[in-house]
């Protein structure tokens, strides 16, 4: 994307009058986000979305704002897309696939062949009968979306936990130990353009389990079976902490040439712990090259398939948390949108009259609808809460907020801070957001210490 590299400033007199300064310059762009963040380092950031949810605005407001990646998270399994034998039903994944594409984001499809989620039909096959099967799954699948699919999960989670590096002994595996590559070779003729991977839980760092799946990998490539990257699900919890050789570990599959890809991150947790846990696998993924990017497994808390470990960046409210704010830090912070828009800032001194604070803001807007990002930065003393007031353009409304208390929704509106970023060091800043359905903010935004 090209971009400009000019700054236009505009002073005028009634801004100098109110001590605002209002500029127009990339360097404003747009909110930051999780996608943008990565994007300015060649990475990708994803997140799985379930199709069910998608008359939640809350839910889909992040969706769509906050990921350049999309994972279904049960739409493209067998038992959803097959759920009688050669009938087949694309109704959820079409619905996730139609929104990302509506959106500009791209798709991991998710999963070809697996041991669980199986339709009931399956349980009665066996041998060649299963076999026949699972091509002609593959085959079908794979072909209703052929060149919509960045990278395909072909198969999932087909080695055990025994600590041997033995395959599982599951309904696949019984049809003979060359099932994964019949089915990365099916899905090929499939969809030639998608990268082909193979994903797996327990094999963050060097293990049985991931070297077992090195081995396989190695000896793919080796006898020309397409394999094209590997996903890392990336659960991570106190029974199973983020490994020391995490980035060793990743380093040493893409060193065979395939491209590596987190692919279901959780971290159960909270606060710095947990803050610090995201930004570690952001700065491994930045250290290998071949690290194409990281998809969390779920939007927020409340939505995670283990929500009581609220392991995720959104609250259940859909504040974005530490976390969030780590993720955004490792990445750099960096905007990648060259439209130009307005950021105003004013300040005020707080009860004691040291206490003075600024709000700058930036707007990422589209016709009918933006999103605000909003800067408050304490002067000389530290602020222990604040207020910011501004006052939307007529017509504007706001739909969701995050990271603040809205006092209004049109016209002047107050926001107040929360709990975690009330307290401002001297010199330092937060920030929080709100998205909102037609023009964007133009005015002045005054920042007061409460």
């Amino acid at each position: 994307m090209k971009r400009s590299h000019a700054i236009l400033t505009v002073v005028t007199a009634g801004a100098l009058a109110a001590g605002t300064l209002v500029t127009l310059s990339p360097a404003a762009n747009a909110a930051t986000t999780l996608g943008s963040a990565a994007s300015a380092k060649g990475k990708y950031f994803g997140t799985a979305a379930a199709a069910y949810k998608f008359s939640d605005s809350v839910y889909t407001g992040i969706l769509d704002r906050e990921f350049t990646m999309v994972t279904p998270e049960n739409e493209m399994k067998w038992d959803a897309t097959e759920p009688s034998q050669n009938s087949f039903s694309y109704a959820g994944a079409d619905t996730i696939v139609n929104r990302a594409k509506a959106n500009g984001q791209r798709m991991r499809g998710h999963a070809l062949a697996w041991h669980q989620q199986q339709p009931g039909w399956v349980s009665s096959l066996s041998g060649t009968a299963l076999r026949t099967a699972m091509v002609n799954h593959i085959t079908n699948v794979a072909t209703h979306y052929k060149g919509q699919i960045y990278a395909w999960d072909v198969v999932n989670e087909a080695f055990s936990d025994n600590g041997d590096g033995s395959r599982r002994n599951s309904n696949l595996q019984q049809t003979g130990n060359d099932w994964i590559e019949v089915a990365f070779k099916t899905a090929r003729a499939a969809d030639p353009a998608a990268k082909l991977c193979y994903n797996d839980y327990n094999t963050d760092g060097v293990n049985a389990k991931s070297t077992a799946v090195y081995t396989m990998v190695k000896d793919f490539l080796s006898r020309g079976v397409p394999i094209d990257c590997v996903g890392f699900q990336s659960h991570i919890n106190s029974a199973s902490p983020l490994p020391s050789d995490y980035q060793a570990n990743l380093q040493r599959f893409a060193d065979l040439g395939v491209e590596v890809q987190i692919t279901e991150l959780d971290i159960a947790g909270s606060g710095s712990a947990q803050a610090n846990s995201y930004a570690d696998v952001v700065k491994a993924c930045l250290g290998v090259t071949k690290c194409a990017g990281i998809t969390v497994w779920g939007i927020r808390d409340s939505d995670s398939w283990r929500s009581g470990d609220t392991p995720l960046l959104f609250d259940n409210s859909g504040n974005p948390k530490a976390a969030y704010n780590s993720v955004i830090s490792a990445f750099g912070a960096t905007t990648t949108s060259p439209s130009p828009s307005v950021s105003a800032s004013s300040s005020s001194p707080g009860p004691g009259g040291d206490g003075a604070c600024t709000a700058t803001y930036s707007n990422n807007a589209w016709t009918g609808g933006f999103v605000t990002t909003v800067t408050v930065k304490a002067g000389s003393s530290a602020l222990t809460g604040w207020k910011v007031a501004l006052t939307l353009p007529s017509g504007a409304a706001i739909t969701n907020s995050w990271s603040t208390t809205a006092s209004g929704s049109s016209g002047a509106v107050t926001f107040g801070n929360v709990s975690y970023n009330g307290s401002v060091a001297a010199g330092t800043s937060t920030s929080f957001g709100f998205q909102g359905t037609g023009s964007a903010p133009s005015g002045t935004a005054t920042c007061t210490a409460s």
